[in-house]
């Protein structure tokens, strides 16, 4: 459900029909433009005419302008962008509606900033006309993730837009780069003092005070040119007897001076006015029936029930009395920021006692809570309801009507608000502990997770009912969503069936993530057909219900499992699906979609394809928070690197990986990185360390290629051959198929062709409907040899044995010649030495030869493996050892590693 949003905040101020106007100020404004800067940045304290400023100047700049008025709620990025995109389409930018449903769709991930900004700036690059977007009262978000995005937008904006920030403070942006490069226009609150003359101005033309010169620079050298001290003293000012003697005794700082003049301020109003200010100083915005509905009394009287609250807001703003019109309706106003501080302050004073003016401004909350409960504005309506201590109330928006206030964009102020309470209040109400741990999960703060479950459980009703039941279930799904970022598949499924068992039915949102866990636990015990009936009804629901993320979690569900099953065109489709549910920008979680396509890519011997979507998924895997997923794009592109044949980079790519694996305890990954580690080490003819990881890993794939590669060919199948009858047991088709291909070459080492043929046969018409070629291609030359072999003695058929398969088997052998062209027409650094320091460079088929030396292969091995004439073996030795330099085998194999050829 999506965050309302309120249009006032996108209103750019109308300039004051009598205000002073700054022509120096504005040409400054203007010079940022003609030079092309970058960034405007107005940053003084507050009063100092910031806003005022930039009304001047956007009522004379030909351009359009976005404005967007900000307040402390906005610091949550989803509600932060939410407004920006919808200020950037005030002038026109066009705004993809998938990119403003990423933002209101509830997701346990962290929102995918920079993919919005990159998206964002994509369309404002597509608009040939000049952007300029202003952000007003920057600082009250103090939001790092706000900042990093702003300051990333900047720095990768096109030349036509430009920004602008009105702030209290400089924001955490880089300013200093951008000043070095001429990128800055800057005001600060030096430059919006104002003078002797144009306080005189203001005086006179503004708020009706002839002043003498001299004391009009008196008063701008007391107030320091501030034009909020300038016009509260103004005021005190109106009808005093003894203008220049108060002239002469005002002083303080801004603070004091500002609770004095409140004070002397309200006391020249009439009471109804003063009755009016201190009760709606509560409020954030006023509207005329916001403000009637919170002054009626119990009595059905009003303070000013002669009088509408839009009379009343207009005469304010015609009496200069710190209100700002936020539409050019005039339906909505704020107050002067610290003016309503003042009049907040002086509200709970005024009262009889403490008591009595707390129960006064909670009252005032209740009402205010209730107008906006009643006119959708959600968040706001909880913001009262937790300021009138109102529990009940703001438990109940917190719920939101079956959708959670978290889910639309406001995390932070549930959360501090349930942070603030006191654990006796938080305790007595269950629900609100769920909700306290649902919160935490969605921001990444783990460890409290299971301790407000915990609380929950406890002091939840002896009694069974609907409501306890439902609680149940919501503590067991919130626990099983735990247990998948930690791979547990025991937890996942004991509390995904319990949360299934316990939810209400008509509790849809979370009874669809239980769903949908359920399903990530079968996969991960490798039940992949109920698997896949979780996630087809995970996605069923969803789709009913228009959760898109639990539709997109579970459609990449079904992705994984179809490439498990070789089915590798239906996976890329159903992998760019998920990418279409993710929408513009995805969310982080669409980095399963990106990997599962760049596997698939590379398999078809794409590498290029393949590289752009690890990267991607890189790039959404870094957005995540303490989850495996970067070392897992890591391990890939570690692979793909060994595809290439840079083996020395895929070592240190995978180094690293092992690294942040175990210290950030990603148990999970350190098989998967152990695998990749043992095809470098043996490239390296490190067989000793292969072996030794394959073992403490248990990797039996792994452990047969060693033992291969060792020339222990008969120890290889005595893993293989009972490792490929527990995958058709298991029906595992993507293991089974990488089983098939290393016994294949097995079979063939221990001599036994013909059986090695059919395996090999079996394997090719297995791969063929899913295209696999790197499968086979990775094992280079004695696999290549092989299916030259099984093709020429009896035809390779299908899986039904009725088509040969011709075209395929071309494919592949064509594959295999390409990559070694490609091989032979490298030119890297060892065999730039190689040029060096050798009379001749080794042909292609010595470095086969030396490679299979390293291994420890004999003479008759190496020429049953490359299917030529033992006297060939024996004779590419010789020219080996001559070009070496060497004697014997192991002083060649020691001079190679030496020049980098091993």
């Amino acid at each position: 459900m999506s965050t309302t949003i309120l249009s006032t905040k996108l209103y750019i101020p109308s300039p004051r029909s009598q205000a002073v106007l700054r022509p120096r100020l504005i040409e400054r404004l203007n010079e940022g433009l003609r030079l092309h800067r970058k960034l405007t940045t107005i940053s003084a304290s507050a009063g100092s005419g910031k806003t005022t400023l930039l009304s001047q100047w956007i009522g004379g700049c030909p351009q359009p302008v976005a404005w967007l008025s900000l307040e402390k709620e906005d610091r949550e990025p989803s509600r932060f962008f939410a407004y920006l995109l919808a200020a950037l389409q005030t002038i026109g930018v066009d705004i993809e509606e998938r990119m403003v449903s990423t933002l209101h769709a509830p997701s346990p991930h962290p929102l995918p900033i920079e993919a919005i900004v990159m998206a964002m700036l994509n369309q404002i690059t597509a608009k040939p006309d000049r952007v300029i977007l202003v952000l007003d009262d920057y600082h009250v978000l103090d939001s790092k993730p706000i900042d990093r995005a702003l300051g990333f937008l900047i720095e990768h904006m096109p030349p036509q837009m430009h920004v602008v920030i009105a702030s209290r403070k400089d924001p955490d942006l880089p300013l200093a780069r951008l000043r070095a490069r001429n990128l800055l226009t800057e005001v600060r609150t030096p430059d919006l003092r104002f003078t002797s003359i144009e306080t005189s101005e203001f005086m006179r033309h503004v708020m009706g005070l002839d002043l003498s010169g001299e004391d009009a620079a008196l008063i701008a050298s007391r107030t320091e040119g501030w034009i909020a001290g300038l016009q509260l003293a103004a005021l005190s000012l109106q009808g005093h007897p003894d203008a220049a003697g108060f002239i002469r005794s005002f002083s303080g700082s801004h603070h004091y001076v500002l609770d004095y003049l409140i004070e002397e301020v309200l006391q020249q109003q009439p009471e109804s006015v003063q009755d009016f200010l201190l009760r709606t100083s509560i409020l954030d915005r006023l509207s005329g029936s916001l403000c009637e509905y919170v002054l009626q009394r119990e009595d059905g009287d009003s303070p000013m029930a002669a009088v509408s609250g839009q009379e009343t807001l207009e005469y304010l703003e015609r009496a200069n009395l710190f209100i700002v019109p936020l539409d050019n309706e005039r339906r909505w106003y704020r107050y002067h920021h610290l003016f309503s501080d003042a009049l907040r302050q002086r509200l709970s004073r005024k009262s009889k006692d403490a008591e009595d003016g707390k129960r006064i401004v909670e009252e005032l909350h209740r009402r205010a809570s209730d107008w906006h409960d009643r006119h959708d504005f959600w968040l706001e309506a909880f913001q009262h309801a937790a300021a009138a201590q109102d529990m009940d109330r703001a438990a109940r928006l917190i719920e939101g009507e079956g959708m959670p206030l978290v889910f639309r964009g406001a995390i932070h102020p549930v959360l501090d608000w349930l942070d603030s309470l006191p654990k006796a209040e938080l305790d007595a109400r269950p629900a609100l502990c769920v909700m306290h741990a649902s919160a935490l999960l969605m921001v990444g703060q783990m460890n409290r997770v299971e301790r407000k479950l915990q609380a929950a459980e406890v002091h939840l009703p002896a009694e069974e009912n609907g409501n306890t039941r439902d609680l149940i279930g919501h503590i067991a799904s919130i626990r099983a969503t735990l247990a998948v970022s930690k791979h547990q598949p025991e937890v996942i499924m004991t509390e995904s069936r319990r949360a299934l068992e316990y939810l209400s039915p008509h509790n849809l949102p979370v009874r669809t993530a239980a769903m949908w866990t359920l399903g990530y636990a079968y996969q991960l015990q490798g039940n992949r057909a109920a698997a896949g009936r979780a996630y087809e009804e995970a996605v069923a629901i969803s789709q009913k219900i228009g959760h898109f993320m639990i539709a997109m979690m579970a459609t990449l569900g079904l992705g994984l499992l179809q490439e498990a099953d070789n089915q590798l065109y239906a996976a890329a489709v159903t992998y760019r699906r998920v990418l279409e549910l993710a929408g513009d920008p995805p969310p982080p979680a669409a980095c399963e979609a990106h990997l599962g396509l760049a596997r698939i890519c590379r398999e078809w011997n794409d590498l290029d394809a393949a590289e752009r979507h690890g990267l991607k998924a890189l790039q959404l895997a870094a957005q995540f928070d303490q989850t495996d997923r970067a070392v897992a794009c890591e391990v890939f592109l570690a692979r793909l690197k060994l595809s290439r044949g840079e083996v020395r980079e895929a070592a240190a790519m995978l180094a690293k990986a092992d690294r942040l694996g175990r210290q950030q305890q990603f148990m999970s990954q350190l098989p998967f990185i152990a695998e990749a580690q043992v095809l470098v080490l043996l490239q390296q003819g490190d067989f000793s360390e292969a072996s030794q990881l394959a073992q403490e890993h248990g990797l039996p794939l792994s452990q047969a290629r060693v033992l291969l590669a060792k020339g222990q060919a008969g120890a290889a199948l005595a893993i293989m051959e009972p490792l490929l009858a527990q995958m058709e047991a298991k029906e595992w088709a993507d293991e089974q198929l990488k089983v098939m291909v290393v016994l294949a070459l097995a079979l063939h080492a221990q001599g036994d062709r013909l059986k090695a043929g059919r395996i090999a046969a079996k394997a090719v018409a297995k791969a063929e409907p899913g295209g696999f070629i790197r499968l086979f291609i990775d094992e280079g030359p004695p696999m290549q040899e092989l299916l030259r072999a099984a093709s020429a003695s009896q035809p390779i058929r299908d899986a039904t044995g009725t088509q040969p398969m011709h075209d395929y088997l071309e494919k592949l052998l064509h594959a295999f010649e390409m990559e070694g062209l490609e091989s032979a027409g490298k030119s890297s650094p060892s065999q730039l030495q190689l040029a060096e320091s050798l009379i001749e460079p080794l042909s292609r088929r010595e470095l086969e030869v030396l490679r299979l030396i390293a291994q420890g292969l004999s003479n008759r091995q190496i020429s049953e493996k490359l299917f030529v004439a033992l006297s060939t073996v024996k004779g590419h030795n010789r020219i080996i050892f001559d070009k070496l330099q060497a004697t014997r085998r192991t002083e060649a194999v020691a001079r190679a590693r030496e020049l980098g050829l091993l």
